[in-house]
């Protein structure tokens, strides 16, 4: 698993912030819905290209989910990209996709990813998983 850290630029009392990478608009209006609803603040991207605007422009989220087959570039390629950067390079990221073959799981988490979900998946679930993810970064960062 790759470590986190918390951003630095931003104060701990502050929102945090998570950039959702996914082409389904089903799949963003609810989780946007259930992460507004537990304080998060959200961002999306609709594909790679979008993706890498928000990592060229954009203080770096807290928590990146990212689907693993998007247009223009795949979630894999966008966590190489993220990993390359230093303001990005230790950004919670977890990876969702259709696929969960052992083999997608291992790619994506040897690529960098600090969790894999497979769709379709529990909101609930997803939104412990990312409390814990940052809740462990502040821990690490103190």
């Amino acid at each position: 698993m790759h470590s986190v850290t918390v951003n630095a630029d931003v104060p701990l009392s502050a929102k945090q912030t998570i950039l959702i990478v996914e082409d389904d608009l089903t799949v963003v209006r609810l989780m946007r819905f259930c992460l507004e609803r537990a304080g998060f603040e959200v961002r999306h991207a609709a594909d790679g290209e979008k993706a890498l605007l928000e990592f060229d422009s954009q203080v770096p989220p807290h928590l990146v989910l990212l689907d693993v087959m998007l247009p223009y570039h795949s979630g894999y390629d966008l966590l190489e990209n993220m990993r390359a950067r230093p303001l990005f390079a230790d950004v919670a990221v977890i990876m969702l996709s259709s696929v969960d073959r052992e083999y997608n799981v291992v790619k994506g988490l040897a690529a960098g990813a600090n969790d894999y979900l497979a769709k379709p998946f529990r909101p609930a679930e997803v939104i412990a998983r990312i409390r814990n993810l940052l809740e462990t970064a502040q821990k690490v960062a103190q």
